[in-house]
């Protein structure tokens, strides 16, 4: 069986200052019919998020963010919590740091808790432990989090479900007639040293975090598929279907349909 890592963001998972229940709902539906197919390791966001829901603190002061993370973590975990428990499935969290993804036993540790808790047919779910890191610019975001997490944990794929949908030829937002790049091969050095650009004021990165984290799993011989996480059609087709209809994967081989 193959394992697959699922990153989902912060613009996909909140909305008005909000966790956007109905987008997660549909993601855990997604993910518990992925796992009759696929090892499921989850790679979320929206700590920060889920504890702005309970307090408004200036998230740009680095121990506003910190508390807001400890406070939206298990805000967050209970609502994925109760939703895959209408699928009967339980899950786990694990929080790791920059530090831990830059020590071999560390590194190791994580892969056997992530190991112990799939043989048990539990759905790990990740995220950086953002209420204690201070070196967090190490990992920086969660793209690139679950790039390492996907190659330490010997992941076959990386899906990232963003409010970017694919990688285009150019910025859809300044050329409507953008065309999306369906397959990639290799990542121009010119695109990985853009200035990052987040969409939402939760959100760390852009679709440059996003051609980083591919850009490493390339060098690992791994692949990643960048698709939608407001509309699951394209990454229900690759998934469940075998159907590249849409989104972009970035592979060393040519993949037709």
């Amino acid at each position: 069986m193959q394992r697959v890592v699922v990153k989902v963001g912060s613009a996909v998972l909140t909305e008005d200052g909000k966790i956007a229940l109905s987008r997660m709902r549909l993601l855990v539906e997604f993910l518990a019919e992925a796992r009759k197919k696929y090892e499921i390791v989850l790679v979320s966001s929206g700590a920060v998020a889920g504890g702005y829901t309970k307090l408004k603190l200036d998230r740009a002061l680095l121990a506003n963010k910190q508390a807001l993370a400890a406070i939206g973590q298990p805000v967050l975990m209970g609502k994925y919590a109760k939703k895959f428990e209408k699928y009967n499935l339980l899950t786990a969290q694990v929080l790791v740091t920059a530090a831990n993804l830059n020590k071999s036993d560390d590194i190791s540790r994580v892969k056997n808790t992530v190991e112990t808790l799939l043989h048990n047919g539990v759905i790990p779910i990740v995220n950086e432990n953002d209420a204690t890191a201070t070196d967090e610019l190490e990992v920086g975001d969660n793209d690139q989090l679950s790039a390492y997490i996907t190659q330490h944990i010997d992941a076959d794929m990386l899906i990232i479900l963003s409010d970017i949908d694919a990688f285009y030829e150019s910025d859809p937002r300044k050329n409507p007639d953008a065309k999306v790049c369906k397959i990639v091969q290799e990542i121009d050095e010119i695109m990985l040293n853009q200035e990052v650009s987040p969409n939402n004021i939760f959100a760390t990165g852009g679709i440059v975090t996003k051609l980083k984290a591919a850009a490493y799993l390339l060098k690992h011989n791994k692949e990643m598929f960048l698709a939608s996480g407001f509309n699951l059609d394209d990454v229900r087709a690759f998934v469940l279907e075998g159907k590249h209809q849409g989104g972009t994967l970035f592979s060393k081989e040519n993949r037709d349909d």
